[in-house]
């Protein structure tokens, strides 16, 4: 498990369990573990997700950016729900900076 920090001060945990979660429905993501990490740590974007759920977003290459699905639960733990590519950010959904 790998712990980092959002744009808000909060760890924000990789559990092993999320990962190979993320990994086995996505395979494009296999080589982008660290990527996930500091996209979380230093994205360009933070979105406002669902259910009180943020994203991070940061760009990869030309037209595709790397979004992170993440929960903030309180100011001393949060956890990475989820992650994918996409050619868009809906900067509508801004909450950060």
């Amino acid at each position: 498990m790998d712990v980092v920090y959002s744009v808000y001060g909060v760890p924000i945990r990789l559990t092993e369990e999320r990962w190979q979660h993320i990994a086995d429905n996505k395979p494009y993501m296999h080589g982008h573990y660290e990527s996930v990490l500091r996209a979380v740590e230093r994205p360009s974007w933070v979105l406002r997700g669902y259910a009180g759920a943020l994203v991070a977003v940061m760009p990869i290459a030309r037209q595709e950016y790397l979004h992170v699905v993440y929960k903030e639960i309180n100011q001393d733990d949060g956890f990475i729900i989820t992650a994918f590519i996409a050619r868009k950010v809906n900067k509508g959904m801004t909450v950060w900076p």
